[in-house]
């Protein structure tokens, strides 16, 4: 049983007595039957081909009681102090042994607490559409775990966690992440003149994948797209600066793409706030090949970008996250 397999990880034994000492939830948690989820699922873009699969795990789920009280305790944490900025829930990641219904386990804790973040979507009025577009990145990362690993589940639930927690929002090309400044981006932005500092909100730019190109035009309609919509929806808050924390902002790009290249017009938005000194060579490995732990030496060259990550690193190079910040 799901639970029991849980229990046998000391760290994942440590999180489900966490969870234990918290009281009962308060929460309501009730899974759609297998007749609404699969129209509920493709709400959530979920991919086709996962959804005879889900809906046969959910009948695995509903008939394991102690499973089932697990997912209403996660659910009342996800739904716990909504909307507010970085008081959202990280669930950890399943290990292996508890297979396809471990790995799929939070997208039914997120099945579950849809109806409370279209609540708060509401209750902000925000719009239909970029209600459905925001919680369809679910649909998404079910895709990308697809695509590196040839299985159902998702990798980072701690991600999607941002979304149905009212933190984070798709608009256009672009996500856009209410946050709060660290350090150095806040220190930077104090020293340029900026009414903000560390700890201060800020907007996190996230650049999703299967969204088309990350061209100038798209950027600019998903900036203005932002100006817009957080001072309708959000005017009791202030964003003076927006941020971006990547591999996309690693100056050596430069070395391999021309000047008037989509990366290299995103990187020149933003000003420096801090230059990473640990190598990061997965993450563009995983974001531009699918797979982090792909051979260097098998990496293809079909592409500009493709060429500059795998020519770098099998000339010894390595990659590093960059962080970067401009004023909204």
């Amino acid at each position: 049983m799901l639970v029991e397999e849980l229990r046998a990880d000391e760290k994942l034994a440590r999180w489900l007595r966490d969870l234990e000492n918290e009281g009962e939830p308060r929460t309501e948690a009730v899974l759609p039957d297998a007749v609404e989820l699969p129209d509920l699922l493709l709400d959530l873009s979920v991919p086709h081909e996962h959804v005879n699969e889900l809906v046969h795990l959910r009948a695995r789920l509903a008939a394991d009681p102690e499973a089932m009280a697990l997912l209403t305790r996660c659910v009342d944490r996800v739904v716990r102090d909504m909307g507010e900025v970085g008081k959202g829930w990280e669930p950890p990641v399943f290990p292996a042994s508890t297979g396809a219904l471990g790995r799929t386990f939070h997208v039914f804790v997120f099945i579950a607490a849809l109806p409370y973040v279209r609540a708060h979507h509401r209750q902000r009025d925000i719009p239909a559409d970029v209600s459905r577009r925001t919680l369809a990145d679910l649909g998404r990362h079910l895709a990308v775990h697809a695509r590196r690993t040839g299985t159902i589940g998702l990798q980072v639930p701690w991600w999607i966690a941002l979304h149905f927690h009212g933190e984070l929002y798709q608009l256009g090309r672009l996500q856009f992440q209410r946050a709060r400044l660290g350090g150095h981006t806040g220190r930077a932005a104090a020293a340029a003149g900026l009414g903000t500092g560390p700890g201060e909100l800020c907007l996190s730019l996230h650049i999703a994948d299967f969204r088309g190109p990350l061209s100038p035009e798209a950027c600019d309609r998903s900036l203005d797209l932002a100006r817009e919509f957080f001072a309708r929806h959000y005017p009791d808050e202030h964003y003076e600066v927006a941020v971006c924390h990547s591999w996309l902002l690693d100056p050596q790009l430069k070395r391999y793409l021309p000047a008037d290249s989509n990366i290299v017009r995103f990187q020149e938005r933003f000003r420096v706030a801090h230059e990473e000194t640990k190598a990061d060579d997965k993450a563009p490995v995983g974001f531009v090949f699918g797979d982090p732990e792909l051979p260097v030496e098998d990496l293809p060259r079909r592409t500009g970008v493709e060429r500059a990550v795998g020519d770098h690193l099998r000339a010894g190079g390595h990659w590093y996250g960059g962080q970067g910040w401009f004023a909204l």
